[in-house]
């Protein structure tokens, strides 16, 4: 099959859809199918990378940071890949790459399969401070968009289901996104402490420290603030908080760590490589996130398979993921987030059965998974796609 995925988002960018594109499509080349990709450019002009096509944008960063709008029109690139035939376009962004997707789909009449990874009602910060109307508009663009669409992968069930209350009369499959599990899984032990050893010494970090480590973007929306908060009200000479990453919320963050009394036990890496989160969760003790505005959840997917036992807010999207008494545990309160940290930092056997319960469940989230059950999506999409042509023809037959 020739897969066509666009997507607003590519490398060299690091955040969640990066990350889910790239493991799909690794997986559906594994499974001999032809992949091409298309995104934005940031260089002024359109260019063509190996299998990646890069169409011509401009900056947008005043709506969203980073964001970019597509120019058109660019006849050349998107000439070729029409030329290209691909079976199946698989959108995962819905603003200026689902343009390219819509365009391509409606030359070739073929299927668009769409990822939805935001939930928009938690970005109003960025657009609104009124968040009924948030929701309503949020509503409204989701059903203006995936009516475009032939089915919907919704990577949790939380997803599906605040699609269904959109009034989204498409097919939704829950899918969540796999990881790479070679890159976490604990399997040499000296590899394992070599890592923790080096990140420990480049942050002054002893050994007898327990660290509660958050990873990701540095955004308004992960409430990061809150785990900075905790943080300084537990104020324990034993534990460092480590936060990996950056993001446009980052100068806030570190003017409130600052105003910790254990701020020297605070850390902030910036930006890190794909390739070293592997280290720096083999530095940690703990994962902890106060964010609920995750879809995929793939930074906790990592830190489980990386053995780090996972305290997190509740939420919907980790129903199923992070459990009780088995890999981890979601607070509602500060004294429960306490509570736990302290009881896992304070006992060891505890402390390690919670790690193997994490390693467990994050077997169950394998790429190879994800990739299987995608590719399952896209037959039905063809499926139906095929089934309503012929119904059309005998219609226009009949008439």
């Amino acid at each position: 099959m020739r897969i066509l995925i666009t997507t607003d988002w590519y490398e060299p960018v690091i955040n969640g859809v990066v990350t889910s594109v790239l493991t799909l499509k690794r997986e559906l080349v594994k499974r001999g199918h032809e992949v091409k990709v298309a995104t934005l450019s940031d260089c002024g002009h359109s260019y063509k990378k190996d299998d990646v096509y890069y169409m011509r944008s401009v900056d947008i960063s005043r709506i969203y940071p980073g964001a970019r709008a597509v120019c058109f029109p660019d006849s050349s690139l998107y000439e070729e890949l029409i030329e290209w035939q691909p079976d199946l376009i698989h959108s995962q962004c819905e603003f200026s790459s689902f343009l390219i997707a819509r365009k391509i789909a409606g030359k070739l009449g073929i299927p668009v399969v769409h990822t939805y990874h935001t939930v928009y009602e938690d970005y109003n910060h960025y657009f609104s401070a009124g968040r009924p109307w948030g929701r309503q508009a949020a509503a409204w663009f989701s059903r203006f968009i995936l009516e475009k669409t032939d089915f919907v992968i919704a990577p949790t069930a939380k997803v599906k289901k605040l699609l269904e209350s959109y009034g989204v009369d498409r097919p939704v499959a829950v899918i969540p996104t796999g990881i790479r599990l070679e890159r976490f899984l604990p399997v040499s032990w000296e590899q394992v402490d070599e890592d923790r050893n080096r990140i420990r010494e480049q942050y002054g970090i002893d050994e007898g420290q327990k660290v509660l480590l958050v990873l990701g973007r540095l955004a308004k929306e992960k409430n990061i603030e809150e785990i900075i908060s905790f943080f300084g009200q537990m104020n324990r000479d034993d534990m460092e908080l480590l936060i990996v990453g950056d993001g446009p919320y980052r100068k806030e963050l570190e003017e409130l760590a600052d105003l910790q009394k254990n701020s020297s036990r605070i850390h902030f890496t910036g930006m890190v490589s794909p390739e070293e989160t592997t280290a720096y969760y083999r530095a940690g003790d703990m994962f902890v996130s106060s964010s609920q505005s995750e879809t995929q959840g793939i930074t906790y997917l990592e830190a489980l398979s990386s053995g780090l036992p996972v305290i997190c807010r509740k939420d919907p999207c980790v129903e199923g993921i992070v459990k009780r008494n088995e890999n981890g545990f979601q607070y509602e309160t500060y004294e429960e987030f306490r509570d736990e940290i302290l009881k896992i930092a304070g006992d060891t056997a505890w402390r390690n059965f919670l790690s193997a319960g994490a390693v467990r469940t994050g077997l169950e989230f394998g790429a190879g998974q994800f990739g299987e059950k995608v590719c399952a999506v896209y037959a039905a999409a063809l499926a139906g796609r095929r089934s309503r042509m012929k119904l059309c023809m005998k219609r226009a037959a009949a008439s």
